[in-house]
């Protein structure tokens, strides 16, 4: 007999150790894993010796495998909830408002609903903020000339806004003369990026055009060309002189050309009458717009996959650590 040390001593006949205090000597030596070792030793007529391990697979494994593939790929299909049909009326129709602010706006000649004497622009803003805020789902720009147009108020939804930049203007802001069939070719190139059914454009002007280089009957023709329906209305004196004269001829011209209509307007009533008629005449087309709203279910089967995965990880990992601490308390 010899011993170890520690108190412990080896019987060379049993090979194996008393007293209990020492664990078996274990050697660690590199090995080849063989998936299919079985089936090797069986076809080279070898026993395997004891420290081999066969491992083998248990129908859990196997189970959860399957069921892991099969979730995963029903994650990668992306499948979703659809939920029922939602359905939504919007106009389709974009409507420019161009509003003449040259220098004759500024006479103080026209009579509102309420018998009050305005001036012509401040006449024409009561009745225009009317007529913005019931363009409810229509999208409203609006453009201010005089010897030269620009967008004031660019497509919106927003009337509140477009209200507000309204009242913002002011005579003579565009110069003092009038530019009608240079409006008219800024709202048509307003109009370029519209992809609206119904292209509107309602021209208000108190004078005649003395400022264009395009001519309005020119501009009209382009406009027509472009799908876009032009109503004027005149607001002016047709038998003054000068920048103050309206051109009730030109402005029917024009509403003709591209099958719109002329109006003329000399007090608020009269011009609140005929923004009513624009209402009537040219009615906002509802276009439905429908969809289902829809709700990714993909990181369910995503989920769970990867909680199986975990689950047979651990229960394998404790199944190893309870054979390996049996098999040391046996030894």
């Amino acid at each position: 007999m010899s011993s170890p040390g520690h108190g412990c001593f080896c019987c060379c006949h049993c090979r194996s150790w008393r007293g209990g205090c020492c664990p078996p000597y274990r050697a660690r030596q590199a090995s080849i894993q063989v998936p299919f070792f079985d089936r090797l030793a069986a076809a080279t007529g070898q026993t395997p010796q004891r420290g081999a391990v066969v491992l083998e697979r248990r129908a859990v494994q196997m189970i959860a495998a399957a069921a892991i593939w099969t979730l995963l790929v029903v994650a990668l299909a992306r499948p979703q909830w659809v939920g029922d049909a939602v359905t939504r009326e919007v106009s389709a129709r974009d409507l420019i408002l161009a509003i003449d602010i040259s220098g004759s706006m500024d006479q103080r000649d026209f009579k509102a609903s309420d018998g009050t004497t305005l001036t012509r622009l401040d006449g024409v803003k009561r009745v225009v903020r009317d007529f913005i805020a019931r363009r409810k789902g229509d999208r409203v720009a609006l453009i201010l000339f005089g010897t030269r147009p620009y967008v004031q108020v660019p497509f919106t939804q927003d009337l509140q806004t477009a209200r507000q930049l309204l009242d913002q203007a002011g005579v003579g802001m565009a110069g003092q003369q009038t530019a009608i069939g240079d409006t008219i070719g800024l709202a048509i190139k307003t109009f370029a990026a519209s992809t609206a059914k119904q292209k509107l454009l309602i021209l208000l002007t108190d004078g005649n055009d003395t400022a264009s280089r395009v001519p309005p009957e020119h501009a009209a023709d382009i406009a027509r060309q472009n799908d876009v329906t032009v109503y004027t209305i005149g607001v002016g004196d047709p038998a003054a002189s000068g920048e103050n004269r309206v051109d009730l001829a030109v402005l029917q011209h024009v509403a003709d050309t591209t099958a719109g209509h002329f109006f003329r307007a000399e007090d608020g009533a009269q011009l609140q009458a005929i923004y009513a008629d624009i209402d009537r005449l040219a009615p906002a087309k509802l276009q439905t717009l429908s969809w289902r709203p829809k709700l990714p279910l993909f990181q369910w089967p995503f989920g769970l996959a990867i909680a199986i995965g975990l689950l047979l990880w651990l229960w394998l990992l404790l199944g190893s650590e309870w054979r390996r601490m049996r098999s040391v308390s046996h030894a």
